[in-house]
């Protein structure tokens, strides 16, 4: 898993396969053989380009070269540069999915209506020094983490950050998507496991960690639900966010509600990676909703970003739907309490209404 700097691969012709000429010259060529010649060398140019894979559904495969996940990324911030310069949703949908995705295109359509002339403070984003963690498994979808270095931080002290954005794609025929982002320093960038030069995913019904993955936005929701002693660690992420949501539901004049939900389905789906020490890194996803209902008499205050998404009149409540983006770290089995900690959590208000 080498580091390596944006950049397009030059590209690489493939070899014409022939078949070998006949020793017995006067001999005609049968057409049945030449049949099977040249459905064999059409077989093996499609693989050997990417197009075709014999039996992908079944055999461990790599999701991607190096030298494609580069571009995959090349071409991600490429178009999110186009689509942040010019506030406009559509410049980049096609490359983001997923609960990244869904705040991308929230924020984007927000601002396209509070600033629909552009993005007057645009800075292009550079990714660098890219270390792709490839993970070898069977069938689709196929995923990879990029660890990548972003221009918009600071290089040393406590500034410094590792951007981690994971890639999916459903097909031989799809793009490459950004589903996951979440934001790091770098000593928190875990080391990941390898067989045979590959990450080693993990599925997400597996009974060798503290907390499968399919599981961990459940266990998630009913924590911060009722607060209760589970597998999650105490820290900004768990305890304090609760504390928070408490301090924030007893301001005067103002009822604040959370109710919290699960988000695994299509590209929302939990993604792990094993780790050198036996635990796992996984990106989940939940959605929640904050709802603030004003005093008799008053309405809430509702920001302009939040109002450029607005349904329906705010007449004493605003209803705002978040999505949330989470990477933990969760310990093998047998952890019983604190088994899993969160790394880190993007965020972003995505839907409002108002009533």
């Amino acid at each position: 898993m080498s580091r390596l700097t944006l950049r397009r691969a030059p590209g690489r012709p493939l070899e014409r396969l022939t078949a070998g000429r006949s020793t017995r010259a006067a001999r005609p060529a049968r057409p049945v053989r030449l049949l099977a010649a040249t459905a064999a060398a059409t077989v093996l140019a499609l693989t050997a380009s990417g197009c075709v894979t014999v039996h992908g559904e079944l055999a461990l495969m790599p999701p991607a070269t190096q030298a494609e996940a580069a571009q995959a990324l090349a071409d991600f911030t490429t178009a999110y540069n186009r689509a942040d310069k010019a506030h406009d949703p559509a410049l980049d949908a096609g490359r983001v999915t997923g609960p990244l995705g869904e705040i991308n295109q929230a924020g984007l359509r927000a601002r396209a209506v509070t600033s629909p002339g552009g993005n007057p403070n645009h800075r292009p984003l550079e990714l660098s020094d890219a270390r792709f963690v490839l993970p070898k498994k069977a069938g689709w979808p196929r995923w990879f983490l990029a660890d990548t270095d972003p221009n918009l931080d600071t290089d040393e002290g406590a500034g410094d950050q590792r951007w981690l954005v994971v890639f999916v794609r459903n097909g031989p025929q799809q793009l490459w998507e950004a589903a996951h982002l979440v934001i790091l320093g770098p000593s928190q960038v875990p080391e990941f496991a390898e067989e045979d030069g590959y990450a080693v995913p993990v599925a997400a019904d597996t009974d060798t960690l503290a907390v499968a993955p399919e599981e961990l936005g459940k266990e998630y929701v009913a924590y911060l639900k009722d607060g209760q002693p589970g597998p999650y660690a105490e820290g900004p992420h768990t305890t304090l966010l609760r504390e928070q949501r408490e301090k924030g539901a007893k301001r005067p004049g103002l009822a604040t509600q959370y109710l919290d939900r699960v988000a695994d389905e299509g590209d929302f789906a939990p993604l792990g990676l094993r780790t050198k020490d036996g635990s796992a890194f996984v990106f989940f996803a939940t959605r929640f909703f904050e709802r603030q209902t004003a005093a008799p008499g008053y309405r809430p205050k509702v920001d302009p970003d939040i109002k450029a998404l607005l349904t329906g009149e705010v007449k004493n409540t605003v209803t705002k739907e978040w999505v949330s983006n989470q990477a933990v770290l969760v310990k093998p089995a047998g952890t019983d309490r604190d088994g899993v900690t969160i790394k880190a959590r993007l965020q972003g208000v995505v839907g409002a209404q108002g009533s």
